[in-house]
């Protein structure tokens, strides 16, 4: 199999994967510079650096890179290291580098109002590919988002039962009221991604987390929802509430620490009524 080719197919079904490269070698070693090996994130491979304890060392820092999303180079010596005499005639140094294979940023933005629209725009900037879905083919259509990777006009509950959003997918609710927030909430709890956002004020969120939890969603599922969402910068308008998002977004996929606070918080806490500014703004400009 062409390891470019694997690398190509791993991106496109949203997988996770880290590709070694042996980028220097002195001496004699059981492979050749630039020879390459990819691991994918179920442990199989594509390809060899050589085989045995290297190989195996290889694998296991290939693992951790693709988990980290940070690459690293491996130095092995053959000649001074026992564990590396498997009886063949070889001996020398080898480099090798380790980088990740990640998958493409997805997006998922459900509602096509005023705050979707911005979130549409800054996240394309920022490198996303975007899923853009509303119930309202007047909004959600490609005159609208000309470069979203896909615009889909239909009900929010059709469409999430046709969705399996990756690992590494990101969804962010902001439709034009609280049903259809829990509506898409009601799903998007259940699925794998790796960020999920939703719209509107602490008081409003704790409704709709009661309600389905009444429904009997188990309330740790709330645990890691966005909620107020998007970064603590004092966003107001839609424009400056979708760089907030994206921001928030960015520091997920960077696994950056920040020193601005998001405005999430733990299910149940404090049912104080503050920030009603995204409900405000999102419900007052449809």
């Amino acid at each position: 199999m062409d390891i470019y080719e694997q690398i190509v197919e791993l991106r496109r079904q949203g997988r996770r994967g880290a590709v070694a490269t042996i980028t220097n070698m002195r001496g004699s070693i059981p492979s050749f510079q630039t020879a390459k090996m990819l691991v994918r994130d179920d442990g199989s491979i594509v390809g060899t650096i050589g085989g045995g304890c290297v190989e195996a060392e290889v694998w296991q820092a290939a693992r951790e890179v693709m988990e980290e999303e940070k690459p690293r180079t491996l130095t092995f010596n053959l000649n001074n290291n026992p564990k590396y005499d498997t009886g063949l005639v070889c001996g020398g140094t080898l480099d090798v580098f380790i980088e990740p294979v990640l998958p493409p940023a997805l997006l998922y933005i459900f509602g096509a109002g005023h705050v979707a629209y911005n979130l549409f725009k800054v996240a394309v900037i920022a490198g996303f590919d975007v899923v853009v879905v509303d119930d309202r083919s007047a909004y959600a259509n490609r005159e609208r988002f000309p470069d979203a990777r896909e615009v889909i006009a239909d009900d929010f509950e059709a469409v999430a039962a046709r969705l399996d959003p990756p690992e590494a997918s990101y969804i962010v609710i902001v439709t034009r009221g609280h049903r259809d927030d829990m509506r898409v909430l009601r799903w998007a709890v259940n699925t794998n991604a790796r960020y999920l956002g939703m719209i509107g004020s602490r008081r409003k969120t704790i409704s709709i987390y009661k309600e389905l939890e009444r429904e009997g969603i188990p309330p740790e599922k709330f645990a890691h929802v966005h909620a107020p969402v998007g970064l603590e910068i004092g966003a107001v308008t839609p424009e400056e509430i979708a760089v907030a998002i994206v921001a928030e977004m960015i520091a997920i996929r960077r696994r950056a620490a920040t020193n601005v606070p998001n405005k999430a918080y733990s299910y149940p806490a404090s049912q104080s009524p503050e920030h009603e500014e995204q409900d405000a703004v999102e419900r007052s400009s449809e």
